[in-house]
């Protein structure tokens, strides 16, 4: 597949998972790759200086770039995805903010994504969207700081009911609510497809907003070329539209025991 001059980065919270946390950044770039991409890879919203530095030196030593780094998102593994919007959540995501600037700073970073949340029951959705857009106006005002871009990604609410930024244009509204010039749309194409959206047309449309990235192939989250959308077309619109960010690869690997083998699909 031609990827016309795109530039690529891992995420290693999906990739290279068979491998411990700290040792992933090496095997990505073994595998070719000069940027990788990480979920909040903590358990805590702030991390002890020890795990901290850790993350940061398997970064920095393995020589790639961390092109973008998610904010605590809660429990990913009870099904939680973000805690952006949640109000009895709002002091943890705050305490977070700091943290993940800090390791952005140390990193070079300029990408941090702010996952939105799943509705929560018994609280009014304006309360939760007001919260949101008081943590997401914090959190921008501090990546500025080192010159990152707050991130806000439109999931799908097939795989995850009650995600209520679903669309593009949802998270574009959410966007526009933002008294702030440095948050931008993640466009992960799995996502938009799976919620139906005409992806030349949502490119196209969003354009100027497009701060970052990924790519997974519907309807198994696999690599591309694994399932139904036709990628080269979607790349070649990008690379002529002039998006210079990296494309997030953060699909299901191959092989679960060898993420090295996912990536023969990329083509010069």
């Amino acid at each position: 597949m031609r990827t016309f001059g795109l530039r690529f980065d891992v995420n290693c919270s999906i990739l290279f998972t068979e491998l411990p946390l700290l040792q992933r950044p090496a095997a990505a770039r073994a595998a070719g790759f000069d940027a990788v991409e990480f979920w909040w890879p903590f358990e805590d919203y702030v991390p002890g200086d020890r795990d901290a530095d850790a993350f940061v030196n398997a970064v920095n030593d393995a020589g790639v770039e961390l092109v973008s780094l998610n904010f605590h998102a809660g429990d990913m593994a009870a099904g939680e995805r973000g805690i952006l919007s949640d109000p009895g959540r709002a002091a943890g995501f705050r305490e977070n903010i700091g943290a993940a600037v800090e390791v952005a700073r140390r990193t070079g970073c300029t990408r941090l994504n702010a996952p939105y949340g799943r509705r929560r029951p018994g609280i009014d959705p304006a309360e939760q969207d007001a919260v949101a857009i008081e943590n997401l106006t914090l959190a921008a005002r501090a990546a500025e700081t080192a010159g990152a871009t707050v991130l806000v990604e439109a999931i799908n609410s097939v795989d995850v009911p009650a995600f209520p930024v679903d669309t593009s244009d949802k998270a574009a509204a959410v966007i526009d609510r933002v008294p702030a010039g440095n948050v931008g749309f993640l466009a992960d194409f799995y996502h938009l497809a799976k919620m139906g959206e005409s992806l030349p047309e949502t490119l196209a449309r969003h354009r100027g907003r497009i701060a970052h990235v990924q790519v997974a192939d519907p309807p198994g989250r696999g690599a591309p070329g694994t399932g139904t959308l036709d990628f080269e077309p979607l790349l070649k619109q990008l690379s002529e539209g002039g998006y210079a960010g990296r494309v997030g690869l953060e699909y299901a690997p191959s092989d679960p025991s060898d993420s090295s083998g996912s990536f023969g699909w990329i083509r010069s």
